[in-house]
């Protein structure tokens, strides 16, 4: 039987949805900071529309659940618990910094991912992902939000051919300065198409939050998160 995702992400400048049906993917992309909570509802309609679906026929919903910019992670996490209470759905949080990783080797093929996000304040929310042979990806336990002279330390302890995506590697010039034969990528922010593959292989191993379990991950320890009344 036919898994149908629903996937929405807001967690830094990028607003996307993205909904697989029946192995096609339907998808809504744009850059446009600060105006996530207008768009993202039209575009999950628009998903919806496209598709010939409703949020009955959907199976679970998958979520950016950051790292990025707090306002965004909390619109993403908001959003998307309202859409899954209101349907009762299942939910998938999904790593932003995950989902670069695999939009970057959508594009190049290569197997190990450096992402760096700028995360303000002179730091970057920064990972180092490989993808195994069964699929999935390890370096979870990487994520970290550091200075950048703290990845690049972090990054010369590696060999061999890296794809890089994020706007990190723009910001702070000095990552570039590593003596790892670094692949360019177009992946500058998280893209919700990227999150269907991987909420379709945490759907089918059981992975999933009910509603109230749903949350975010800042990586930047001050930051706490609340939850919506009666949630």
């Amino acid at each position: 039987m036919a898994t149908h995702i629903l996937a929405i992400d807001t967690a830094t400048e990028a607003c996307s949805v993205a909904l697989l049906r029946d192995g096609e993917i339907f998808t809504q992309y744009a850059v446009s900071p600060r105006e996530h909570t207008r768009k993202i509802l039209p575009m999950v309609e628009q998903c919806l529309i496209n598709a010939q679906l409703n949020l009955q026929h959907i199976d679970v919903l998958a979520f950016g659940r950051g790292p990025g910019s707090f306002t965004g992670v909390r619109i993403a996490v908001g959003i998307a618990q309202g859409l899954a209470f209101g349907a009762d759905l299942p939910m998938i949080g999904i790593s932003s910094l995950l989902t670069m990783a695999q939009g970057a080797y959508r594009q190049s093929g290569v197997e190990k991912v450096l992402v760096a996000i700028d995360a303000r304040m002179g730091e970057i929310y920064s990972a180092c992902y490989q993808l195994k042979p069964d699929g999935f990806w390890q370096g979870e336990e990487t994520e970290a939000v550091l200075k950048p002279e703290q990845f690049l330390t972090k990054i010369n302890g590696l060999s061999g051919q890296w794809a890089i995506a994020g706007t990190g590697w723009s910001a702070y010039p000095i990552l570039r300065t590593t003596n790892l034969n670094l692949l360019e990528s177009s992946i500058y922010l998280p893209d919700a198409q990227d999150m269907l593959l991987l909420a379709l292989q945490a759907w089918q191993k059981g992975k999933t939050v009910k509603v109230e379990e749903a949350q975010p991950v800042y990586l930047r320890n001050e930051v706490s998160w609340k939850k919506l009344p009666g949630r």
